[in-house]
């Protein structure tokens, strides 16, 4: 009862808050006045009321901000429907909002109303008869809240007049449940049966609102055998003409085959004039497809032929294919897909089409990209983004395992490799490796401290994904379980327990007190992180350990942890799979040990089960993984905000999804998401138009140095004399450089150049000999035709005889993950690098550009400041498309080289301290700043898929 009574007070007082003029206003002072005032209306609520608790949760909501959608919208077609009237008797929204104002910020609740309505708003109005069909797509960041707005996209389309309402969830039963037990909360108002009748509890906004009339009727149930059944169906007693209608269904064959002939059997209503197959032109549909980018894509082959025309002949993927039949079946439909990895959708062909299943999903009417509170924690906040100078903004949460396995990766506990029959032994015993009873070691720790916080009564969750087998998850459970078993003894029967203590003790003394110290520094919100003397955290620990189970996660429907049921909170253990890896949430996620091999983009996105809101426990949290992970989390979120910038571009240039698409299939960032889901096994055709390479990988081996030394030789013996680069004016100060340039170079000496060198196989995004071949594709049309290219300096005291003059080599960090063949940085270039040809007027036109085109996203840390200097999408368009009084110049290419000295890199020793060879070989690095082009030019990437699953590995 004093939980409801805190809640309940918390969202009057929000209610009576919000309505404060001026926010900065809100001091706890107000707040206990707020309180009172609430009190004197019901004293009830007073009854184990924790006051403080109250005023803490009040000032951090209202200290939360949220950063500012984009969409990328195709109108035609579309008639504008949405208005204030229209929404003034929406009731299904009303008490979802209510709902969600009791856990969420006023700011958060205001966004997504206006996120909402405008996705409703670009869906057709139900009501309008003629046939229609709206295909759109949602991207939010992983873990940051897409269900909770496709719930109240739902509940706006009930109110708005759809009636059948499909929504696509996953492939497996657990996630399928959850999803049905979210939407029980959100939207029904009462727990799901597999027997229909209206004693069912009330549950979520049933509670806020439970009349009749707002009771849609459910035709899949929460249950392990709650999916979509005909035998269920056909007993239901209500027609779709009163109530909506929801479906919560697997991403199955078998389950999706049902559910399309029940529709042709009992709800179609007439015949398709063209096909003759059984279609509603009496109901409208909405289809949520979560998860879209998992099973829904097809993946076969040749969907239009070599002119762009569509095959009618062609035969999709058996999930695609269905979920297309059930869409074709319908005169007027909407599809919103819903991901925070888009890219498989958008290699979706636009014009695919074929006789059985109509248009594919190609999300033709719009592209939404939702951002994130300032609540929430993604990769670019995790990982920090690469700089010049290593990452910058990383939080410290990160732990590196490597023994896992033995050194040559193949045996061990959980090598990278191996089999379903594998048997995890941790030095020939059959236990747990010591850095997974550290794992443990936190999770106990942090659920203790949660507990010593107030926090008692919440979830708590510890994720274990170290193998995709069960059999060998199995195992995995076993050696936790066990070992969760004996502390619990240890610690009750106080036999071998001091041993344990000293082992918590010195954990809770190495790790958690800096680092709770260290996270306060970084975030500006006003959360809660107390931390407590170490004999209260021992007092506590044995109730703790009483709470905590330890579950196996592999696909069913008694596996998705129905959180609502435990009003007490859950404090779990799970240990699962891919089962586990995509969408289904673990609440109150505290520590992660995560093995799990793949380096695809997209698969390892949704992996990121930690990603998230940990309101007053982020300095708790821990994520356990190897170096090799560590790095290709790292790119990915420097690859999501590249790809989120670039978004952001074009929703300013009011282009179109169809338009993001032909521009993301020819990113260079994607050749590491899979290219079945590019829907071509051969051959890319990437472009370079608008964006900036860099080398960052290098060759250890003397022979490759020398080869690239040489050609910067013979680059520089053909360019003659250099000049100094000179200063360049900014507002108020200069930019400068320690380097030379030659201006006006002939694309000749670059393609050259770029023919000569040799980039490391590794070398994800920059291969020179495509680099090349691209600027000679550009000459044909007359671009990239004059260049400017630079040597920059650097800090180690080793001048290089470039052009006439001297340039120091440059120090670039190695990464310490590295083998013995291979030289890998951060980043190459510093920000201000590639507006080093541009004048004043350019430059400030490219920051006028930046600052207009900039949008608050927590998600992307861009922070809530504008920036103070221009980014490299902006300087790139105006250099390709010019600005009002600037001429455009796509003709011009900038070329940046860098001499960076190997010794000095593998030195952990400041520059004055370093001691390097004189007679050494500089590592030549380069990049290239691409302007924007309106040439539709790209060059083929031929895709190897042998050698690409070896490098990357399965794409789910």
């Amino acid at each position: 009862m004093a939980l409801e009574n805190k809640w309940s007070v918390i969202k009057i007082v929000q209610e009576l808050l919000a309505r404060e003029p001026d926010k900065s206003s809100i001091t706890p002072s107000l707040i206990s006045k707020k309180i009172d005032l609430v009190l004197m209306l019901n004293p009830l609520w007073s009854e184990g009321l924790d006051r403080d608790a109250v005023t803490e949760e009040l000032i951090r909501r209202f200290s939360i901000w949220v950063g500012v959608d984009g969409s990328l919208v195709d109108m035609k077609g579309h008639i504008p429907w949405l208005t204030a009237d229209r929404k003034k008797d929406w009731r299904y929204w009303q008490r979802y909002r209510e709902w969600q104002e009791l856990k969420l910020s006023w700011a958060a609740v205001e966004s997504m109303d206006k996120t909402t309505d405008h996705i409703i708003g670009m869906l057709e109005d139900p009501r309008r008869a003629d046939s229609w069909d709206r295909r759109g797509m949602v991207v939010g960041h992983v873990q940051s809240g897409k269900t909770g707005n496709y719930t109240g996209v739902i509940c706006k389309a009930a109110d708005a007049g759809y009636k059948i309402i499909i929504v696509l969830a996953g492939l497996h039963n657990n996630l399928r449940s959850q999803t049905q037990m979210r939407l029980d909360e959100g939207f029904l108002g009462y727990e799901t049966s597999s027997v229909p009748e209206n004693g069912s509890a009330l549950i979520g906004v049933g509670k806020i609102d439970s009349s009749p009339s707002l009771r849609p009727q459910y035709v899949t149930n929460r249950t392990e055998t709650g999916d979509f059944n005909t035998k269920f169906a056909k007993n239901l007693g209500i027609s779709p003409e009163e109530r909506p209608w929801l479906f919560v269904v697997k991403k199955n064959k078998t389950v999706l085959t049902r559910l399309l002939h029940w529709i042709h059997k009992h709800v179609a209503e007439t015949v398709d004039p063209d096909t003759g197959k059984p279609l509603v032109t009496h109901l409208p549909l909405l289809m949520i497809d979560d998860e879209a980018d998992h099973a829904s894509v097809d993946t076969g082959e040749n969907v239009v032929d070599a002119d762009g025309v569509p095959d009618n002949d062609h035969s999709p993927k058996a999930i695609n294919s269905l979920i297309r039949q059930i869409l074709h079946s319908f005169s007027r439909k909407a599809y919103v897909g819903y991901t925070a990895t888009p890219f498989a959708n958008i290699f979706i062909h636009e014009r695919g089409h074929t006789a059985n299943e109509g248009p594919d999903l190609f999300p033709s009417a719009f592209i939404t990209n939702l951002a994130a509170p300032s609540s929430y924690v993604g990769p670019s906040r995790l990982f920090g983004l690469e700089t010049e100078n290593g990452r910058a903004g990383a939080l410290d949460l990160v732990r590196s395992v490597d023994d896992h396995c033995e050194e040559d990766g193949r045996t061990g506990w959980m090598p990278a490799r191996h089999k379903s029959s594998h048997i995890p032994l941790f030095a020939g015993q059959d236990t747990m490796p010591d850095s997974l009873t550290t794992a443990l070691h936190s999770f106990i720790l942090a659920c203790t401290i949660r507990s010593l916080r107030g926090h008692g009564n919440e979830h708590c969750s510890m994720l274990i994904h170290v193998t995709r087998f069960n059999l060998v998850q199995g195992y995995v459970h076993q050696q936790v379980s066990s070992y969760v078993t004996h502390m619990r003894q240890r610690l009750k029967r106080r036999i071998d327990h001091q041993v344990l203590l000293k082992e918590l003790e010195k954990l809770w003394h190495d790790d958690f007190l800096s680092t709770t110290e260290s996270i306060c520094s970084e975030i500006s919100d006003k959360s809660d992180y107390r931390m407590f003397d170490w004999n209260s955290v021992i007092e506590s620990l044995p109730n703790v350990l009483d709470e905590i189970e330890v579950r196996m996660i592999n696909g069913t429907a008694k596996d998705a942890l129905d959180y609502s049921d435990s009003p007490t909170g859950i404090k779990v253990i799970a240990i699962g799979g891919d089962k586990l890896a995509r969408g289904l949430t673990l609440e109150g996620l505290c520590v992660s040990y995560f093995l799990r091999a793949t380096k695809m983009y997209d698969t390892l996105m949704q992996m990121g089960r930690w990603f998230g809101y940990r309101t007053d426990y982020l300095d708790l949290c821990r994520l356990y993984t190897t170096d090799d992970l560590i790095e290709w989390f790292e790119h990915i979120a420097d690859a999501s905000e590249e790809l989120r910038a670039e978004f952001d571009f074009m929703m300013e240039s009011n282009l179109t999804p169809k338009d993001y698409g032909l521009k993301v299939k020819s990113h260079p960032v994607l050749m590491v998401t899979s290219p079945l889901k590019m829907r071509t096994a051969k051959t890319l055709y990437l472009s370079f138009s608008g964006s900036v390479v860099e080398t960052v990988t290098f060759f250890r081996d003397q022979s490759k140095i020398k080869r690239n030394y040489d050609a910067f030789m013979a680059l520089q013996k053909g360019l003659g004399d250099a000049e100094i680069i000179p200063q360049r004016k900014r507002i108020d100060r200069k930019d400068s450089w320690s380097g030379v340039q030659w201006s006006d170079v002939s694309p000749h000496y670059v393609i050259e150049f770029l023919s000569s060198y040799e980039t490391h196989p590794d070398s994800i995004k920059v291969k020179s000999d495509m680099l090349s071949e691209f600027i000679q594709e550009m000459n044909s049309v007359g671009e990239l035709t004059t260049w400017t290219v630079a040597v920059i300096g650097g800090s180690v005291k080793i001048p290089e005889s470039v052009g006439g003059l001297h340039v120091n080599r440059m120090r670039r960090s190695a990464k310490k993950n590295d083998d013995s063949s291979r030289y890998s940085i951060g980043r190459l270039l510093s920000p201000q690098d590639e507006a080093l040809d541009m004048d004043e007027p350019g430059w400030l036109a490219a920051l006028k550009y930046t600052q207009e085109k900039w949008k608050p996203d927590p998600g992307r840390a861009t922070g809530k400041e504008l920036p103070d200097r221009p980014n490299g999408p902006a300087i790139r368009r105006i250099k390709g498309f010019g600005a009002e009084g600037l001429k455009p110049r796509p003709d011009k290419g900038l070329l940046l080289i860098s001499l960076l000295d190997l010794e000095a890199a593998d030195s952990s020793g400041t520059s004055a301290e370093l001691r390097v060879n004189k007679e050494s070989l500089p590592v030549v690095a380069f990049a290239i700043s691409f302007p924007f082009s309106n040439a539709s030019k790209s060059v083929p990437y031929m895709v190897n898929l042998g050698f690409w699953g070896e490098q990357y590995g399965a794409s789910e």
